[in-house]
């Protein structure tokens, strides 16, 4: 049995509360609680600094409206979807998904959208300034697909926008 150290550590209320209800829930000690989330989080360096995109990761798939799909898979839907004679349609019917979520998502800025959207790996966003942003596409064939759901989700929530596009990249302005 591995040696075992005691360290104290001085909770808030809410904390307290957290610890217990989640011992109680995962049949853990309170110890052998901790213990998980240190190794847990020493496991996933970057887990702490990524903790504002780890939040919309479990925003977006603790709902069921969401999936995790492999790139390859991704590239391979619109290589299909361009090829197809239903690609209008296809971008018709994304127009109508954008309108849903730009009347689901208007409380947020519209730097805050980016982000969520940059959290599902369709691009790494640059904030150039407070209304210019580049976003470096993930993959140079979603150029399409990410500008024309960034257009019509920003515009549906009331803002300004350009876009022009660079070989790989997108740069967005919000007026």
């Amino acid at each position: 049995m591995p040696t075992t150290i005691r360290v104290t550590v001085a909770l808030d209320k809410e904390s307290e509360e957290i610890l217990r209800r989640l011992s109680q829930e995962s049949g853990m000690t309170q110890s052998a609680l901790v213990r998980f989330a240190l190794k847990f989080f020493s496991s996933y360096g970057n887990l702490l600094k990524d903790s504002a995109r780890i939040s919309t990761w479990l925003d977006l798939l603790q709902g069921g409206e969401h999936v995790i799909l492999d790139v390859d898979h991704w590239m391979l839907f619109l290589k299909y979807v361009e090829r197809s004679g239903e690609r209008e349609k296809f971008y018709e019917e994304c127009r109508k998904v954008a309108k849903a979520h730009a009347e689901q998502l208007s409380s947020l800025s519209p730097e805050e959208y980016l982000r969520r959207i940059e959290a599902c790996n369709f691009f790494r966003l640059s904030k150039m300034s407070e209304r210019e942003f580049t976003l470096v596409l993930n993959v140079d064939s979603s150029k399409r697909f990410v500008k024309e759901l960034l257009l019509d989700t920003l515009e549906g929530m009331g803002h300004r926008v350009e876009i022009k596009e660079d070989l790989a990249k997108l740069r967005l302005r919000v007026g």
